[in-house]
Parts: structure tokens; C-alpha cells; sequence
């Protein structure tokens, strides 16, 4: 099945088997051809980017045609398609439009909630996830406590409940974790919320619930909804293909995020990513195929794990975390293959994330893995 279903996804089949989502306007080969149409962004030419945790698939051909729509457009300010944006999001979730923050990405919104609940207080996060705009606090006077993982590499709640001190006015994960890939038992992490938001803010980074088995389920808008001092960020840079676009969102309490937006550094947001966001959130061809795409990846990875005699950690993501010799040899390795993966995160040196992508950069990775890992162990 797998080999069958890599035939189809990337061989000469592919046209024919995705025609009954010709409708939906997906074109898997847009991504082959970015590089040529515009040089200054992607990947270089011959260069497997597998980096970065992006959809190369993206953005949706409905976010392309509104892109092109409204460029014309790009001298007046966002502000009916922002409210717009805001309406489909609230809509969907059922919650007010006023419960959702729109950003620069997530990333906007991440770096002004370290802000404004940094100025009330610390910051309860693990010890490795995403925690670029926990770092930006920090440069700005934020202190952080930082809570060691479980000896399985996941979020290690009950440790993190132990510090839930007089003085933490924000608790920050990612669900699922990056670089990890892993998601936190649903049952663990509402009860984990029931801990927390009697005296703090409970925010969780969701950037990758879409790709999740089952998104539904892996979520706590539901929470936000029922007024319970939680936030939720989503962004439009992973299944929907537009991380160069930087479109993102939060949804929390009306209070939460009337605060958040005082401290939002952008204003009036961008108009061919907005549009692109408008045009592109229920696309549901152009998701589908997206998530398999990404699973199939996924697959590839492991498949080359398990051959390379390696071991890596359950993702419910579009990246995988291996367990290796020396991460950073690996990355150097596969560099000179033309083939760029991440090096170590700080101590984690014997932990390499490689990315989903183009399924033929995907092949690279998995044909060259074996043979770096039998060089290193040599």
C-alpha cells in the first residue's frame, strides 16, 4: 500500500488520480516549479528543504486566484477583510468575532501574549518546544521557568503542575510539541487546564492541530468557548501552505483578547495574505490533499528510520525527530547532499528533526539516511 500509494501521490499517475479534485483547483505541481517562477524565496535550486516544517504544496490555487484579485487592492488597508477573517473564524468555532485576535502569523500574537502576561508576572513552559516568542520576552524582561521534559522526550505536566507558583500568570505549550512532534493525551491535557486557569492563563500553540489524527478532539477552543481563561493560536503557515504569507490567529476570552491586541506590534494586517486566508480556510480539497501529502512524507521518514536501525519519537505532525549518533553530523551530511534538515536543539545533540516536504526531497532524505548513519557508526 505504501509504495502503491507513493506511485500515485508522485509519479505519473498523479494528474489522473487527483482529477476528481480538479474542482478544488490542487495542483501538487505548483511547488515543483516555485523555485524557478521566483528565486528569492524557497528552496535554492537542487536543494531539498526539509527544514522548516513547511507545506511546499501551498498556498491553496483558491488562495492563488485571490492573491491575484486583490493585489490591486494592496494601497488600502485590510481592515473589512480582517473583520471579515475574524466572522469565518468565530463563525466556525461559535465563539464572538471579539474572541479572536488576528496577527502577523502566530508568531505576532505568541510574542505579544509573552509581553502583556510577562508585565503580570512568570511564564511556565517546558524546557524544549517552540519557544522563539517566549525567548522574545525574555530579551524584553520576562522571566521564564523552565520545566524539564518526561523521560519519554513529552511534556512533562505533573512537573510543570509542581511549579504552578504564586507569580505564574502564563503557561505556554505546544500541542503537538516542536521539534518533538508529539501530542499530549487529550484526558491529560484538560485536566492539566482544570490545574492551571484557577490562577493563571493557559496558553497552547496549536500550529499543527490540523495535521493531528483527530483535530477535534486535540483542542481546548472548546474551553475559551465556556469563558475559561485559556488561549488557543492557530496560523494559516502549516496545513494551509502560507508561511511566507504571515497570517495567524487566537482565540481566547473577550478580556484576553482585547489585552492581546495592545500589544499586537503590526496593525491593519496584509492584504494578499488575508485574502488568501478568506479565500483558502474552508477549502477542504486542498486540505485533504495537503494532509495526505504530509502523511505520506511522514511514512517515507519512518521507513528510512527503521532501515537506518534508528528510532524516532510518535509525531502527529509534518516533521519527525530521530533519535541519531550526532545531530549536528547529520545535518552537515545531508547539507552536502543538498539536503537541509535541522541541527541540534541546544543539549538535545543525539535528536535530528527532518520536515515534510516535496516527496522527492522527501526521497532524498530517506535514500541518503541509511548511508550517512552507516558512515557515522563505521
Amino acid at each position: 500500500m505504501h509504495s502503491n500509494r507513493r506511485s500515485f501521490l508522485a509519479g505519473a499517475s498523479l494528474s489522473a488520480g487527483l482529477a476528481p479534485l480538479a474542482g478544488a483547483g490542487f495542483s501538487p505541481l505548483a511547488a515543483a516549479t516555485s523555485a524557478m517562477d521566483a528565486p528569492d524565496f524557497g528552496p535554492m535550486p537542487g536543494e531539498a528543504l526539509l527544514s522548516r516544517n513547511e507545506n511546499p504544496y501551498g498556498p491553496a490555487p483558491s488562495a492563488l486566484k485571490a492573491v491575484a484579485e486583490s493585489a490591486r487592492m494592496g494601497c488600502y488597508y485590510a481592515d473589512r477583510g480582517l473583520d471579515r477573517l475574524a466572522d469565518m473564524i468565530a463563525e466556525r468555532h461559535r465563539v464572538s468575532p471579539r474572541q479572536v485576535v488576528l496577527g502577523s502569523g502566530s508568531t505576532e500574537i505568541l510574542c505579544a501574549i509573552a509581553l502583556a502576561w510577562g508585565a503580570k508576572g512568570k511564564v511556565l513552559c517546558p524546557d524544549l518546544f517552540w519557544d522563539t516568542t517566549v525567548v522574545y520576552g525574555e530579551r524584553q524582561g520576562v522571566e521564564s521557568v523552565r520545566v524539564p521534559l518526561g523521560s519519554d522526550m513529552g511534556v512533562n505536566l505533573a512537573a510543570m503542575k509542581a511549579k504552578l507558583e504564586t507569580g505564574v500568570s502564563l503557561v505556554q505549550i505546544c500541542n503537538p510539541n516542536n521539534p518533538t512532534g508529539m501530542l499530549i493525551p487529550a484526558a491529560d491535557l484538560r485536566a492539566f487546564a482544570d490545574t492551571v486557569t484557577p490562577t493563571a492563563t493557559l496558553l497552547v500553540d496549536e500550529a499543527y492541530n490540523e495535521l493531528t489524527d483527530a483535530p477535534g478532539d486535540n483542542t481546548l477552543i472548546d474551553l475559551a468557548r465556556a469563558g475559561r481563561d485559556v488561549i488557543v493560536c492557530r496560523t494559516f503557515s502549516k496545513i494551509y501552505g502560507m508561511a511566507g504569507m504571515r497570517v495567524g490567529y487566537a482565540i481566547t476570552t473577550e478580556e484576553n483578547a482585547d489585552l492581546i491586541r495592545g500589544y499586537l506590534m503590526s496593525f491593519g494586517g496584509n492584504v494578499a495574505g488575508v485574502a488568501a486566508a478568506i479565500a483558502s480556510y474552508s477549502d477542504t480539497g486542498f486540505l485533504a490533499q495537503s494532509r495526505l501529502m504530509v502523511l505520506e512524507g511522514r511514512e517515507m521518514i519512518l521507513d528510512a528510520v527503521a532501515k537506518s536501525g534508528l528510532t524516532a519519537l510518535p509525531s502527529q505532525t509534518n516533521f519527525v525527530y530521530v533519535k541519531v549518533p550526532d545531530a549536528d553530523a547529520v545535518q552537515v551530511a545531508m547539507g552536502k547532499r543538498g539536503i537541509r534538515i535541522r541541527g541540534a536543539y541546544g543539549p538535545w545533540k543525539t535528536w535530528s528533526r527532518v520536515s515534510t516536504g516535496r516527496l522527492e526531497d522527501v526521497e532524498r532524505y530517506a535514500k541518503a539516511l541509511p548511508e550517512i548513519i552507516g558512515s557515522l557508526n563505521a
